[in-house]
């Protein structure tokens, strides 16, 4: 088969692999549509982690083959299917911290070589305990393309439920990418006013689009003075930090009223760093909080909202870039333009 196989220092080149065996409780899937998330950006453009690897991990496709064992699914079922599952009986998953549960952080899809993911591949091996509790059918008429899009919803869908934000709470929303997009649409389904700030006019205007209720500059204009005045001089309710960036964070304190939640999203480097006032996180009340990957708790809900078109996730997809263009698409989605959106990798189509 052929597969985009990270080789380290940067370089993700296009070669021929094996198909990967299964066995007992397994599926082989036919990857046909996965997408390109900015985790996978970053492991590449930093090269965090050693070569050889095949990534790509929102992945939607049609079992061709099924392990001794397997009753839930056959061949020509179209499913997608989560990298992670925890073991439920941990700790942190008693805790429903699943993202630091030993087993969540083993991968549990792979199309060769160390498991990390697999999908910028043909196809591709799904593991025993991700089988039992990872994978979603997808319902008929649902596109691949749209169904990719369950896992990364499913980890806005977590953020959004840790915020809790209440009908009626302004919620300043900074970055309007894919993924504060999807976090706009969420919080206009939980009844807020949604503040969106974006340095690009197209992102702007699809926020609007999507519910937000302001779309703003953050370049031309006050964010502070504005977050003020959409709430009466008190400061947004609620904070979801879906960029990175230098002062981003220290914006959002700041945007906030005392007693606001601030969380924070996109931070997932070691290198970022934020300085923030006592003063304002304890006498000013406000709770500081992250949120990392996935939850299995919310998986079918997650599921449901995209394959009904509940949420207008599949819109979010601009461009679907053939498994030998993947190097085009990644560029894109590291250097995005006003047009560009969610980058969609189809393994098995082939460019000329």
């Amino acid at each position: 088969m052929t597969a985009a196989v990270y080789q380290g220092a940067g370089r993700l080149v296009v070669e021929e692999v094996p198909v990967p065996a299964i066995g007992p409780g397994e599926l082989l899937l036919r990857v046909e549509s996965c997408g390109i998330c900015h985790t996978d950006l970053k492991k590449i453009k930093y090269d965090l982690l050693p070569g050889p690897r095949i990534y790509g991990h929102e992945t939607a496709g049609e079992v061709v083959a099924v392990g001794d064992g397997v009753s839930a699914y056959q061949p020509g079922d179209s499913v997608i299917a989560f990298h992670h599952i925890p073991c439920e009986t941990c700790f942190y998953c008693e805790r429903k911290l699943y993202a630091q549960c030993p087993v969540y952080k083993k991968v549990g899809i792979t199309a060769g070589f160390e498991p990390a993911g697999g999908g910028f591949a043909q196809y591709v091996r799904v593991m025993d305990w991700i089988v039992r509790r990872g994978v979603e059918k997808i319902p008929p008429g649902v596109s691949y393309e749209t169904a990719c899009l369950v896992e990364p919803v499913n980890t806005c869908v977590k953020a959004v439920h840790q915020l809790a934000p209440r009908a009626g709470d302004v919620v300043f929303i900074q970055g309007q990418g894919p993924i504060g997009l999807i976090f706009t649409m969420l919080a206009k389904r939980a009844g807020c006013h949604v503040l969106a700030t974006d340095r690009m006019p197209e992102r702007r205007a699809l926020a609007l689009k999507f519910g937000a209720d302001a779309a703003i500059d953050p370049q031309a204009h006050d964010i502070v003075s504005l977050a003020a005045g959409y709430t009466k001089g008190r400061g947004a309710d609620a904070v979801i930090s879906a960029v990175s960036g230098k002062g981003l964070v220290e914006e959002a304190v700041r945007a906030s009223r005392p007693g606001a939640r601030l969380m924070l999203f996109a931070q997932t480097s070691d290198q970022e760093r934020i300085e923030l006032s006592g003063k304002d996180i304890c006498m000013g009340e406000r709770i500081l909080m992250g949120s990392y990957s996935a939850s299995i708790d919310l998986q079918a809900e997650s599921a449901n909202l995209v394959f009904s078109g509940a949420l207008r996730a599949g819109e979010l997809v601009s461009h679907q870039v053939p498994l030998n263009d993947i190097n085009d698409g990644i560029e894109l989605a590291l250097h995005p333009s006003g047009k560009s959106l969610k980058i969609i990798v189809q393994p098995q189509r082939w460019s000329k």
